[in-house]
């Protein structure tokens, strides 16, 4: 197994106010305290740092990069994780995925499963996994380099769901060690990053929206 070597950049905010923050991760840094004092270094440890009160509401695996969502109080993590559970926040995530999809669109339908005797791993079971639904866009093909930019819009939340549903097209995306080991050469990381989130602010009633930009969806990185 790899050793965990978060990198050291301090937390980006995007938002601040009394009852929640907006923060965007690095790729490589765990969202939660990992098992062992060897993965106590998270975002949640170093956001913290700064605001005590901190509490994660959702998470980003490892790998992936981008906007995350912490609740400032007991209350209010109740409810910012009732506009979860209620498909109430709106998410758009980018990833750079080997190979050309022949759809500009369409829907990814496949239920997931944990594969527990390959764990963390997950897997396409129609028997006993639980739905999972993805919509998805193509946003741009690099023929040249035989991938292309995808634009995810991810209906239900299961773990590793966009890079499982990704990879059962054919088009896993770079980087992936888990389901897409043949890219690991031409990506030092996992090419997936939450992009933008939006929601009604559940103390003041105003739609917010917020948008982190990966570096691979610049437009010099695409000619």
């Amino acid at each position: 197994m790899t050793p965990y070597r978060p990198p050291t950049e301090a937390p980006r905010f995007l938002h601040i106010d009394d009852d929640l923050l907006i923060v965007d991760k690095p790729s490589g840094l765990l969202s939660v305290p990992g098992r062992g004092p060897d993965k106590a270094d998270c975002l949640v440890s170093r956001v913290q740092q700064t605001f005590p009160d901190a509490l994660a509401v959702h998470r980003l695996d490892m790998s992936t990069s981008g906007l995350l969502v912490m609740a400032r109080s007991e209350t209010m993590h109740s409810l910012l994780s009732k506009l979860f559970r209620d498909r109430a926040v709106d998410k758009t995530y980018y990833a750079l995925v080997d190979g050309l999809p022949e759809h500009d669109h369409g829907t990814i339908d496949l239920p997931l499963i944990c594969d527990w005797p390959n764990r963390p791993r997950q897997k396409v079971d129609h028997e006993i996994g639980k739905p999972s639904l993805t919509r998805y866009r193509v946003l741009r093909r690099l023929p040249e380099r035989h991938e292309s930019l995808i634009e995810l819009l991810p209906v239900t939340g299961r773990s590793h769901q966009l890079r499982v549903h990704l990879a059962s097209l054919g088009h896993p995306i770079l980087g992936d060690e888990l389901y897409g080991a043949h890219t690991l050469s031409r990506s030092p990381r996992l090419m997936l990053h939450a992009a933008k989130i939006a929601f009604v602010h559940p103390s003041t009633g105003q739609a917010l929206e917020f948008v982190s930009e990966p570096v691979f969806f610049r437009s010099e990185n695409a000619q």
